[in-house]
């Protein structure tokens, strides 16, 4: 193993001051009604990192959750999303079994992952008012490996890329009907290929 120094990604940055990022950056200017981003300041590296809700398998809701609670299952994968709605519909892929990190899938559900995630994507469109389907694997919350998929909706174009997250939090959610409709129709779509819809 790379003997890695602590901090060598971390290390220039500047600490305890809050930052001002321009509006013309990193294509945050579709988002602001500013022509600047106030951002807290840094706080220096928590090492170690605390652990993760389920890591290790631990209380690990992912784990011991009925397949009923999923939108749709199979032998090794499980889709879900929240009961409440957001503004932007969006799921969730997990393995059945526990693995915390990519690099830990074994060969047989690595293999799967791509053309699974294909799949989503294809159900996820099938919903129709879908500009772009937008895949993303963020895992600081929750130890139990997972991927989002995160609609934008058609003609949406202030929300491009890597700001469409920031309008979960800016917008309304859905109605609930609108909802609980999406969930149904995409676990169904799902299901045509094989697996077990749940709704």
């Amino acid at each position: 193993m790379v003997d890695i120094p602590a901090g060598r990604f971390s290390a220039h940055f500047e600490y305890g001051t809050p930052k001002r990022v321009p509006s013309d950056k990193f294509a945050i200017r579709e988002v602001l009604a500013a022509d600047a981003l106030e951002v807290a300041a840094l706080d220096k590296p928590t090492i170690p990192e605390p652990p993760r809700h389920g890591a290790g398998g631990v209380d690990c809701f992912a784990c011991t959750a009925d397949d009923a609670q999923f939108l749709w299952t199979n032998e090794h994968w499980r889709i879900n999303t929240l009961p409440e709605p957001r503004p932007l519909f969006h799921v969730w892929l997990r393995p059945r079994e526990h693995y915390e990190e990519l690099p830990d899938l074994p060969a047989e559900r690595a293999a799967e992952l791509g053309p699974l995630l294909a799949r989503m994507e294809a159900a996820l469109r099938s919903l129709g008012d879908v500009g772009r389907v937008h895949t993303h694997k963020w895992g600081d919350g929750g130890a139990h490996l997972h991927l989002w998929q995160l609609i934008r909706p058609e003609g949406m174009v202030q929300a491009n890329g890597v700001t469409l997250p920031v309008w979960l939090g800016a917008l309304p959610p859905m109605p609930q009907e609108t909802w609980d409709a999406a969930c149904r129709d995409f676990a169904r779509a799902m299901a045509r290929d094989g697996g077990t819809s749940h709704r």
